[in-house]
């Protein structure tokens, strides 16, 4: 297919969204603690700052009862968001604990890449919780370009710059939850279930409805 320098597509919402994904066993299929973090630069409800975390990801309950929550400084659009994109990730259909989760308003939040290639964070502070994400040991940088058929929803183009961790944790509260990083098959190749993601643009193609 030819290239053209200019996407006919529409651009649904642009921003960082890094997440880890991590296992007590490496050799089970589940995952015990999914978290996702959200930095919305553009999108029609705005922008705006969000962590998802399912500590216990089949758990139809959330906060304070398990680690099931969501901290935002924009609900509006992170219910956008949730349901027109994450409950399609393959890692997160049919969570239960994704429907419990618990909605916290977020009244902070905190970036501290420091040397990137060793450590980068995400703190966010709000309703009485300090929720911390934490990647180290980053790899090279790896350019991203997905179809539609392709992409974890099926239904938009996504473009995005990716760099997996080869170490990642979840604090709340000061306290970890359990898990270590994982190895997964991730666009073609072996790469870490923790990951930064810088510049992701999800596009809705021009063939297709409204997102």
């Amino acid at each position: 297919m030819k290239r053209i320098s200019h996407n006919p597509g529409r651009v649904e919402w642009a921003g960082e969204n890094p997440g880890i994904y991590l296992k007590t066993d490496p050799a089970s299929a589940q995952y015990d603690t999914l978290a996702l973090f959200f930095r919305v630069a553009l999108s029609s409800y705005g922008r705006g700052h969000a962590a998802i975390v399912l500590g216990a990801p089949d758990e139809a309950r959330g906060w304070p009862h398990v680690p099931n929550l969501i901290m935002t400084d924009n609900q509006r659009m992170m219910r956008w968001i949730v349901d027109g994109w994450v409950t399609k990730m393959p890692t997160f259909i049919g969570k239960a604990g994704l429907g419990a989760m618990t909605w916290l308003d977020c009244d902070a939040v905190e970036k501290r890449p420091g040397d990137l290639k060793a450590r980068y964070s995400e703190t966010l502070r709000g309703s009485g919780v300090t929720l911390e994400m934490i990647w180290q040991d980053m790899g090279p940088p790896l350019p991203v370009e997905v179809t539609a058929e392709n992409s974890a929803t099926k239904e938009h183009e996504m473009y995005s710059v990716f760099l997996e961790a080869k170490k990642a944790e979840i604090r709340i509260n000061g306290t970890a939850l359990p898990g270590q990083v994982a190895d997964r098959q991730f666009f073609g190749r072996t790469m870490s279930t923790a990951f930064l993601a810088f510049s992701e643009t999800w596009v809705t193609p021009a063939n297709k409805g409204a997102a």
